[in-house]
């Protein structure tokens, strides 16, 4: 096996221009303005195809032959992953990089042609999981940017297909509720129960605590379904907050997953009809419907204002569906519980939207520097006290498309904080990085397996699509304060 680095190539981008036309026109101030061109410019250093190398002899590397150029993460992501790429994709729309965000769509769209779903990432040693599914969600912000039919054209089969994989076999869920009515949703479910290839030393120790094989191997499937979630690690996918061998998520229904995939069932439907694919677009507006009843029941909590992941209780199944009963959500909170607002179906609806603005508020979870992603500081990635820019720019753009002025006013205050960490942190290390401290302006996250990363994809395309919904006034220091 040939050496990560070595299987691609830096590229420049056929559609980069150091200031595009109408960049940010609602940023005035001289300083946020100077950097907002510096994060546009990153996107330069990020970019890489694949070398010819891997395309002549794909068997000898673990990249993926991709057609198209892309953008990275950057530091030790040196591929595509599926996930980073929507908010990738959204600092490319306002970079107005049209092309090079169209390509990776197309990248994207060809690993569901292939394998049915949408890769972890474009590694040979990806193929047995996916990630959040947001490949619809990137289709409609090229398509709103562009108007480009034949992408829609050339998308609908593959988010047909993969709506298929996320709703079909072991990820689709049945719960019964207390009136007898039967409630489809789904799960993150790796097809793997080794140590992860990717991380076989540190996933082998994590399971050398454990007695038997048996118990190995549902750990290692455990491990690999929890990178699907994109979440890996947090204490929100184990049994004991302190111990990692607990992990469960294959029994967990998550919340956010479903916000994906009943935003993925609404996007189909507006696609479908752009294309003039009636019976399509009627056949997912009734899934999307149906979705979002199973989540006001599975998920919703009326009194606090959330939605709460539910677990499986193995003696709640009966032939594969399970009884509802509400003692089994998660009542612990994560920001992960804010994240179906970002979704039309619930975001169009005011009184819910007041009601979780306010949860939101009092939840614990809003910081000097931003959301936190839980409230237990567990030395995990995904947990207190840091703040991931994925998780800030849904819940923000959920708060602003609701229309309310309150949630847009909070929605404000929070990107305002998120900007001024992102712009201080860049200037005392020069760099942007992959997460953030929340307690702290200026601090970026840390803990998990790996050193903190630096590049970064998501994180610069978050600061470019804030700065564009804010913009940035000439009198609002982008200092600490």
């Amino acid at each position: 096996m040939n050496g990560a680095q070595e299987d691609l190539e830096v590229v420049d981008p056929v559609d980069f221009v150091g200031e595009p036309d109408g960049f940010l026109p609602k940023v005035v101030h001289p300083g946020v303005r100077h950097w907002a061109l510096e994060v546009h410019s990153l996107w330069k250093n990020l970019s890489r195809k694949v070398s010819g190398r891997v395309l002549r002899n794909p068997e000898l590397h673990t990249l993926l032959p991709l057609k198209h150029p892309v953008v990275i993460p950057g530091s030790r992501f040196q591929e595509v992953y599926y996930w980073d790429s929507y908010w990738i994709i959204r600092g490319l729309m306002v970079s107005k990089m049209y092309e090079t965000a169209k390509g990776m769509v197309l990248n994207l769209i060809e690993f569901v042609d292939t394998y049915g779903y949408v890769l972890n990432g474009a590694r040979a040693y990806y193929t047995n999981r996916s990630q959040p599914p947001l490949l619809s969600s990137m289709v409609i912000e090229v398509y709103k940017r562009t108007n480009d039919v034949d992408l829609v054209k050339k998308a609908l089969p593959a988010l047909i297909k993969e709506h298929k994989f996320w709703n079909s076999g072991i990820h689709n869920v049945t719960i019964e509720d207390d009136q007898g009515t039967t409630h489809n949703l789904s799960r993150y479910y790796a097809m793997w129960d080794q140590p992860r290839p990717e991380s076989f030393t540190i996933d082998t120790e994590t399971a050398s605590k454990l007695k038997n094989d048996c118990e190995k191997k549902q750990l290692y499937r455990e491990l690999a379904s929890t990178a699907e979630t994109g979440w890996d690690f947090s204490t929100r996918w184990m049994k004991n907050a302190s111990d990692l061998t607990t992990l469960s998520t294959t029994t967990i229904v998550p919340v956010d997953l479903n916000a994906y995939i009943l935003k993925m069932e609404l996007d189909i439907s507006f696609l479908a009809n752009v294309v003039g694919e009636s019976s399509h677009a009627l056949h997912f507006a009734k899934a999307s419907e149906s979705r979002k009843k199973a989540m006001d029941v599975v998920f919703w909590d009326e009194e606090k204002g959330q939605w709460f992941d539910y677990w499986l209780n193995a003696s709640s199944n009966h032939k594969d569906v399970y009884k509802w009963d509400a003692s089994y959500r998660n009542q612990d909170i994560f920001a992960s519980n804010f994240i179906p607002l970002w979704v039309q179906l619930f975001n169009s609806d005011e009184t819910v939207v007041n009601k979780v603005a306010q949860s939101l508020e009092s939840s614990g979870l809003i910081h000097a520097a931003g959301i936190a992603t839980s409230l237990r500081n567990s030395s995990e990635q995904w947990d207190y006290p840091n703040g991931w820019a994925p998780i800030q720019h849904m819940i923000v753009e959920g708060l602003v498309r609701s229309g309310s002025k309150e949630a847009r006013s909070l929605a404000k205050d929070i990107a305002i904080r998120w900007i001024r960490t992102n712009y201080v942190t860049y200037q005392t290390s020069k760099a942007m990085h992959e997460k953030y401290d929340v307690t702290k302006c200026g601090e970026f996250g840390g803990g998990g397996e790996y050193v903190p990363q630096t590049g970064f994809g998501w994180s610069n395309g978050v600061v470019l699509a804030l700065l564009e919904e804010f913009g940035w006034a000439e009198d609002l220091s982008p200092y600490c304060q």
